[in-house]
């Protein structure tokens, strides 16, 4: 087994805290749907409810309580059907057939949560888990918040699909809001200091594609004070932004033409509403937009005379600012208008797109044993979002967090910041 440093041995009783907490907000996200809502699986790149929910049960199942006897019983064939991407541990269940899945039902995916995390829970109190296990178990809540803020992108792709429509949650409230004027930050040419010292050899949590910290030098540019309002993308649509190829790369003028994009994904033909978690509402129009592609945020910026910021530029942005913002524990599960003045919105609301390419920073190195899977092998062909969105849980992400993703991708909260460079 991988050595693991004591530095990941949070107290046991606030881990048992953590994980009770963790879990219930997975339960309680899942509470409006039916056993049909939670089958349903939209398209290749999402998963159904009811698969999130069990799949991140099996990884605590496998990775924390694998070995002890009195783990949970169940049908061997679940390790199939639960496991994401782990090809060290064995075959999985193909991704874009998950949504076929009605069985096991949810109610018994609901008893196998209960199972796992008594089991946990019982461990916990006993003492029993190993600093190798306290390690997976750690990096078990990280991988869960995750994975609810996917059951919500999900489940949202999949309503929107079916001709009604409906709503996931129709008391979500409304605060619309006047957003301030858009102002820019400038910065000088420098060498600066990006990513996270590695976990769990450090205390604080980190990603290992987040380390290890090295030096980066930043060009003469300026950073957009907030993201990119409704009104002001609408902007670009009315200058013909969906009809001219010159403010496109090949690729994403290939794939409007192919889908006939006209707008975000979820406005409607009118540019008046957009679909929404709460259903079908007026677009705000000072609101960060959101659900867009790398293409379109691209094309976007380079339509305003500007570029998507760089994640290093972006992060060191980001290091000096408290981590505050629009995240799903408020919930509205939608972004909000920015109040206020300088930098700011730079977390919450939105996953903002960056220009970087996913790869491995110098020095890299991946999560040690089967969990190294988690994330170095995806580091070809994805782009880096920063910041976190309306829907990620607030806690979760901080100045260094890497996420990624495929550059059409369109069902996440991701919206965009312009940068410049400065001669």
């Amino acid at each position: 087994m991988d050595s693991v440093p004591a530095a990941v041995a949070a107290p046991q009783h606030d881990l048992a805290h953590q994980f009770a907490r963790v879990r219930a907000r997975s339960m309680h996200l899942a509470g409006p749907l039916s056993a049909e809502d939670a089958m349903l699986q939209s398209m290749a790149d999402a998963s159904p409810s009811k698969w999130h929910l069990a799949h991140t049960t099996w990884f605590f199942e496998r990775f924390v309580l694998a070995g002890f006897p009195a783990a949970p019983a169940h049908d061997p064939a679940w390790d199939y059907l639960f496991n994401s991407y782990y090809k060290s541990i064995g075959p999985a269940h193909a991704r874009p057939q998950r949504g076929l899945l009605s069985r096991p039902s949810l109610q018994q995916v609901r008893d196998y949560r209960q199972q796992v995390d008594a089991q946990v829970q019982s461990r916990l109190s006993a003492g029993d888990l190993d600093p190798h296990a306290l390690h997976n178990l750690q990096l078990g809540l990280q991988h869960e918040q995750q994975h609810q803020e996917l059951l919500l992108t999900d489940i949202k792709h999949a309503f929107w699909c079916n001709p009604l429509q409906p709503a996931y949650r129709e008391d979500l409230p409304t605060t619309p809001g006047a957003a301030s004027a858009q102002g820019w930050i400038e910065s000088p040419e420098r060498i600066v200091t990006v990513g996270a010292a590695a976990w769990p050899q450090h205390a604080a949590f980190a990603y290992d594609n987040e380390s290890p910290p090295h030096r980066v030098l930043l060009p003469a540019h300026a950073l957009a004070e907030r993201p990119v309002s409704n009104a002001e993308y609408r902007a670009f649509i009315d200058a013909g932004g969906y009809r001219e190829p010159r403010w496109w790369l090949s690729e994403g003028w290939a794939l409007r033409e192919a889908e006939d994009w006209q707008h975000p994904l979820y406005w409607d033909d009118t540019l008046q509403r957009e679909y929404t978690l709460g259903g079908w509402r007026e677009l705000d129009p000072h609101a960060p937009v959101c659900h867009l592609s790398y293409f379109e945020a691209d094309a976007c910026a380079r339509w305003a005379g500007a570029r998507l910021p760089s994640e290093f530029e972006w992060e060191a942005a980001a290091a000096s600012q408290p981590v505050r913002g629009h995240f799903a524990d408020d919930d509205h599960l939608h972004p909000q208008a920015g109040q206020g003045s300088g930098l700011r919105q730079l977390f919450g609301d939105v996953w903002e797109w960056t220009h970087s390419a996913y790869g491995a920073y110098p020095g890299y190195r991946p999560f040690a044993g089967n969990l190294g899977e988690y994330n170095g092998k995806f580091m070809c062909g994805q782009w880096v979002l920063r910041g976190g969105s309306c829907v990620t849980p607030r806690g979760h992400v901080r100045a260094s967090y890497r996420n990624f993703f495929m550059p059409p991708a369109r069902w996440q909260f991701s919206g965009l910041r312009l940068a410049r460079d400065l001669t």
